[in-house]
């Protein structure tokens, strides 16, 4: 959990540094990367990373399994978002390996996390 949080933290700051970590295929186009349409779509998904990352060490802190779950899926969903997006307009398969990555990561963090909550709720029933 801490790592998909540092990963958020370190995407977060990447994006607000540069729209090219979004938008990495902005050839022929005819869009800059300094374009302020381009520009605020960055910042809104970097402050969404930084918020969901955020939330990941807090949880992490206390280790609560529901609450991780939670997060995760959450995190889960902006990674679907993302490989959705990228697919409708044409990203390169190098461009939604990240993504697509760490959805899978995150689908293994929920299943197993579900699995955790189910053997405490029969272990609090007996």
């Amino acid at each position: 959990m801490l790592v998909l949080a540092a990963l958020s933290l370190a995407f977060a700051v990447m994006g607000y540094r540069s729209t090219t970590v979004l938008f990495p295929d902005l050839v022929g186009t005819g869009l800059s990367p300094d374009s302020p349409l381009l520009v605020h779509a960055s910042r809104e998904f970097s402050a969404r990373n930084l918020a969901i990352g955020l939330a990941l060490l807090v949880v992490a802190r206390v280790g609560v399994p529901e609450s991780i779950a939670i997060v995760a899926i959450i995190r889960a969903l902006i990674e679907l978002q993302t490989v959705i997006l990228g697919l409708s307009a044409g990203a390169s398969v190098a461009t939604l390996a990240l993504p697509a990555g760490l959805l899978q990561l995150e689908v293994a963090i929920v299943r197993t996390l579900f699995g955790v909550v189910g053997r405490l709720e029969s272990l609090e029933r007996r």
